[in-house]
């Protein structure tokens, strides 16, 4: 019976740490916009804000 609780242990940990490889891989791959990525995709949206009727309406 010991044996059977060391192996589902090794198995839940491998599980948990096979998790986390995907979830960090994903994360790179979102996070691997360039700066030029990131300041055309700001200027769209403020551009489509703006023609949404969002305008400056800052005092």
């Amino acid at each position: 019976m010991r044996n059977l609780w060391k192996w589902l242990g090794l198995a839940g940990a491998v599980g948990v740490t096979t998790g986390g490889v995907l979830i960090a891989r994903d994360q790179r791959q979102r996070n691997a916009y360039s700066a030029d990525d990131v300041r055309e995709r700001l200027h769209r949206r403020l551009a489509e804000a703006d023609t949404a009727g969002g305008g400056d309406e800052r005092s």
